[in-house]
């Protein structure tokens, strides 16, 4: 059986009968800060354009990465930028509270392999040990 999702104590349901006021009382501080100032026109037309397109399954794309994740959003595919492409988010109910921006990392790991191109012969010598 699978285990219910709940978010400090309260169902889906609930969170998602809340205002945003109520809402605001169970995330963390930076977050509550940034809902009590209200949401900018850019992230207004983002939650609009979700509500309008919430039942059919298409990728939303979207740069507001400090956009943070509300109940509303829970079952939609997000295309969030990173700066070079948009990396595909399905929002569950896990991520709620959370920024856009901390599902799609900006910096890749660093692969270090042999030397390039206008390497010097002295920076070729990889030693074995």
């Amino acid at each position: 059986m699978a285990k219910k999702f709940t978010f400090r104590g309260k169902s889906l349901e609930e969170i998602s009968s809340m205002d945003s006021k109520q809402l605001s009382e169970l995330l963390n501080s930076r977050q509550r800060r940034s809902l009590k100032r209200g949401f900018r026109v850019k992230q207004k037309k983002l939650l609009i354009n979700i509500r309008k397109l919430k039942g059919k399954d298409v990728l939303i794309k979207t740069h507001l990465r400090d956009m943070i994740i509300m109940p509303e959003m829970v079952g939609t595919k997000i295309g969030i930028h990173n700066g070079k492409e948009f990396i595909s988010v399905t929002i569950d109910e896990s991520k709620i509270g959370h920024y856009l921006g901390e599902f799609a990392l900006t910096r890749q790991k660093v692969k270090h392999s042999a030397p390039g191109l206008g390497a010097t012969r002295s920076s070729k010598f990889v030693p074995l040990k």
